[in-house]
């Protein structure tokens, strides 16, 4: 389907949601209730089977779970449960319907009902009403960052790294659920480490372990609100790489028929620290084997095809050891920090680059664009990224107005979004500047779309160049009345 298609269908429905605004886009992800609110018990989970995923930086876990209503009515609010403390950590929250992917629609919102409590919830509402006795299967998966405590918290610069995970052997649930386990998937078949839980029936003890996969369950009926404490120690030799603040800037450009994307990151290590000082010479020493390590010593960006002029900046200035290789086919950079990071390292840096404006910028009608963007781009790592705040800032021209967008970000995900202005060279009024505040969100949602539909007219397009041209004219006027004027001493 082609771009403008896509797009036009996008921001269609969001106007049809979210009114005529001058600014559009995702509604408020968060509802409050009273403080007394506890889930109706209007569902029972007949089946359900939860996946913990361990190979990356942070924890990913999928609920796939067939819901029953058991209510005599129709419903249509799901509450999926989570610690105060999970609730600080936790984002990408992305629902969808496991047998039939053409059904969409599905809603996710933060509830606020008693600060106080342990457990809040996040609700969901299904695209329609499920009615009495109806059963739908859910495929619910969402993010854990900064989760992993390395243990022991200090190592040796060539020592194997272990990561302590803690979890619930029961899926949490505000329902009863007739039927579950719990799968947990590890980067290797390294877990010296687990907890173990008396079995059901023929088996005796939970969990069983198959290479690289530990399983607890199936377990019998469990009921609502239950949980079975449980730890997991296991290797992972690679960087905990966690960005706490990434900013990304993308500035459109219709005279110059350009497209700067800028992005700004500090970016931690939350491995295991070192044990001792860092040894350079052991470092340069090992690199002839090209060993595993914790430490992260570069990064690659892959880039759309067609991007140009890359750079790589830091505090000190900017940085030689990276690479920019461009083609028909491909443009990666590659990046070298001027050290590894090591555990508790930090490591702040800013990359950049220009594109063609018409690779990612259509005229859609009159005075209407429509400008398609990756929401976040940056390094793509065998271990993944986490970041942790994230700001994304659409630079428009001067008098764009009538701003709405549309991301597939999750919507749980967006903390807040603006528009304001921001002046720059020789403007007048200033920049168009849309601003998307999110919160845990990992690599997988690299490339996810950012659409942004505007308004920008000839008169507004022509602004600047008359605003220049009339200066320079103002100038040449002033010096020239200026040469006219007669400074010498009279000799009367």
């Amino acid at each position: 389907m082609k771009f403008s298609a896509v797009a036009a269908t996008c921001l269609s429905f969001v106007s049809q949601v979210l009114g005529e605004s001058n600014v559009a886009g995702p509604s408020s992800s968060k509802v409050t209730l009273p403080d007394t609110f506890k889930p109706p018990q209007v569902f029972k989970n007949a089946n359900l089977v939860h996946v913990i995923s361990l190979e990356k930086n942070y924890a990913k876990e999928s609920i796939n779970v067939l819901i029953e209503n058991v209510s005599q009515d129709p419903q249509d609010e799901y509450f999926l449960p989570f610690t105060s403390k999970q609730m600080e950590r936790v984002g990408g929250i992305e629902v969808k319907d496991r047998k039939d992917a053409t059904v969409s629609g599905f809603a996710v919102e933060a509830v606020e009902f008693d600060q106080s409590s342990d457990i809040q919830y996040y609700r969901i509402r299904l695209p329609a009403p499920l009615p009495a006795k109806g059963q739908q299967t859910l495929g619910i998966s969402f993010y854990y960052l900064d989760v992993f405590a390395p243990l022991p918290a200090a190592i040796q610069q060539s020592d194997k790294q272990y990561l302590v995970y803690q979890f619930s052997a029961y899926c949490q649930s505000a329902y009863p659920t007739l039927k579950q386990k719990t799968e947990v998937k590890f980067p290797s078949s390294d877990v010296p480490d687990y907890t173990k839980i008396a079995g059901n029936g023929e088996i005796k003890e939970f969990p069983q372990k198959q290479g690289s996969k530990l399983t607890y369950g199936p377990f019998p009926e469990v009921p609502a609100g239950a949980v079975s404490a449980a730890t997991v120690r296991f290797e992972f030799t690679k960087p905990v790489t966690h960005v706490s603040l990434y900013e990304r800037d993308i500035e459109v450009s219709h005279w110059g028929g350009n497209i700067a994307f800028e992005e700004r990151y500090t970016l931690y290590n939350h491995g295991a620290n070192l044990s001792t000082q860092f040894d350079r010479v052991k470092w340069a020493q090992s690199q002839y084997f090209n060993p595993q390590s914790y430490a992260l010593k570069e990064l690659k960006v892959p880039l759309r095809v067609g991007s140009k002029d890359a750079y790589f900046t830091d505090v000190i200035g900017n940085v030689s050891t990276s690479r920019f290789r461009s083609n028909r086919r491909e443009a990666v950079l590659e990046l070298k920090p001027r050290y590894p990071v090591f555990g508790g390292w930090k490591y702040p840096f800013t990359i950049g680059w220009n594109a063609d404006a018409k690779t990612f910028l259509r005229k859609k009608s009159g005075d209407s664009y429509l400008l398609n963007v990756p929401f976040i781009e940056g390094p793509k790592q065998p271990e993944g990224i986490a970041f942790e705040q994230t700001q994304v800032r659409v630079l428009l021209p001067e008098g764009a107005e009538n701003v709405r967008f549309y991301t597939t970000i999750p919507e749980s995900s967006i903390t807040d979004y603006t528009v304001d202005l921001q002046k720059t060279y020789l403007d007048t009024i200033g920049r168009t500047v849309l601003t998307i505040k999110t919160r845990n969100l990992v690599d997988d949602f690299r490339d996810r779309d950012l659409i942004v539909s505007y308004n920008y007219s000839l008169a507004a397009s022509l602004r600047k160049p008359l605003i220049i041209f009339s200066s320079m004219v103002s100038v040449f006027i002033g010096i020239w009345a200026i040469s006219k004027v007669d400074v010498k001493f009279s000799t009367k």
